[in-house]
C-alpha cells in the first residue's frame, strides 16, 4: 500500500489524479491551458467539483483550444451558462475565453505557453520537501509573480494562490510531501 498525500483522500477520481498527473512536470500548450481554465474555475470550490467536471469542461470548452475559446462571443458564453454541466459562473466563464485571448499572444511572444510559464521556475521544477501538507504554503514569490504578470497582460481569475495551485498541478513544483510514493517518482521526472 502505498503512503500519500493527505489531501488525496480515498475518492478513486481524486486518488487517480493524485498518482498520476499532479505535480508531474506537463509541457503541452493545451494542458497547460486546461490547467488555467481548470484552476480557475476551481476558485472558491473544492477540487473534486471540478475534477467531476472535467470531461464536461473539454467537451464544453472545444478540448481546451485557446485558438477556438479566444473567439468565443456572447452568444457562446450565454450558452455556457446554461450548460449544467460545468461551473456556471459567468466571471469564471467570461475569464477563460479573456484568458484565452491573453494565452494567444503570450505563444506568439514567447513561441508557446510552455516556454512563458517555465521561465518562472528557470526552466526546471522546484523540488520542495514539506513534511507536512499544512506546511506547504498557498503562494510563493515565483506565484505571485506569475499571476502579476498574467493580470498584467489581462488575465482575470489568476491570483497568486490559483497560480501557486496551477504550478503545482503542472509540476512547475513537486510538493508531494516527502513521505508520499510521487515525491520520489516525480523527482526523478524533473531531473
Amino acid at each position: 500500500m502505498h503512503i500519500r498525500c493527505t489531501w488525496a483522500g480515498t475518492d478513486p477520481l481524486v486518488v487517480r489524479y493524485h498518482d498520476t498527473e499532479w505535480g508531474v512536470p506537463l509541457h503541452d500548450d493545451r494542458r497547460l491551458f486546461e490547467f488555467l481554465v481548470l484552476e480557475s474555475a476551481q476558485a472558491g470550490l473544492s477540487w473534486i467539483t471540478i475534477l467531476r467536471k472535467r470531461e464536461n469542461y473539454r467537451q464544453a470548452f472545444d478540448g481546451f483550444d485557446p485558438q477556438r475559446v479566444a473567439v468565443y462571443d456572447a452568444a457562446r458564453i450565454e450558452q455556457l451558462l446554461g450548460n449544467p454541466n460545468i461551473v456556471r459562473n459567468r466571471r469564471k466563464i467570461e475569464a477563460a475565453v479573456r484568458n484565452a485571448r491573453v494565452i494567444l499572444e503570450i505563444q506568439d511572444e514567447f513561441e508557446s505557453l510552455d516556454a512563458y510559464l517555465w521561465r518562472f521556475v528557470a526552466g526546471r521544477p522546484r523540488i520542495n520537501r514539506w513534511k507536512t501538507v499544512r506546511a506547504v504554503p498557498a503562494e510563493t514569490p515565483e506565484s505571485q509573480a506569475l499571476s502579476k504578470d498574467l493580470i498584467r497582460r489581462g488575465c482575470t481569475f489568476f491570483g497568486p494562490t490559483i497560480g501557486y495551485a496551477f504550478m503545482q498541478a503542472v509540476g512547475m513544483v513537486n510538493d508531494h510531501t516527502v513521505d508520499c510514493f510521487r515525491h520520489a517518482e516525480v523527482t526523478k521526472w524533473s531531473g
